[in-house]
């Protein structure tokens, strides 16, 4: 999966914040749906990768997501922003596994709930 994301994490719009991110989800049927971060001058129109992989695999017929796999070009471990957090909260159950890395091979393996004890704040964008 790293070698996909690294691949993925090139498509992403960044050009405010210069932090890249990419998100693939994999659903119970073994599909996988992909996001990246696009950065908007408006940015209240800005999108994550975790929102924009999600809402393609909705768009893509809604199925239950059993893994969500994130990385970021950040030398450290980035977790998901609350915005995102409360999409998981609306869209996936309890028993997803999430998969944390860097493009530098940093990985964390945590459940939903430890997701949910994360934060993301300025300090992820220096």
């Amino acid at each position: 999966m790293k070698d996909k994301l690294e691949q993925l994490i090139k498509n992403s719009y960044a050009p405010y914040s210069n932090v890249h991110f990419a998100c693939i989800v994999e659903t119970e049927n073994g599909n996988f749906y992909e996001g990246v971060n696009v950065e908007n001058a408006s940015f209240g129109g800005t999108i994550c990768a975790e929102r924009n992989a999600i809402n393609n695999c909705i768009a893509n017929g809604r199925e239950k997501i059993k893994v969500v796999y994130l990385m970021t070009d950040k030398d450290s471990l980035c977790y998901p922003c609350h915005i995102c957090k409360q999409t998981f909260i609306e869209f996936l159950d309890k028993d997803v596994i999430f998969n944390i890395m860097t493009t530098k091979g940093d990985m964390k393996v945590i459940t939903f709930d430890e997701l949910m004890k994360t934060t993301f704040s300025k300090d992820d964008l220096k």
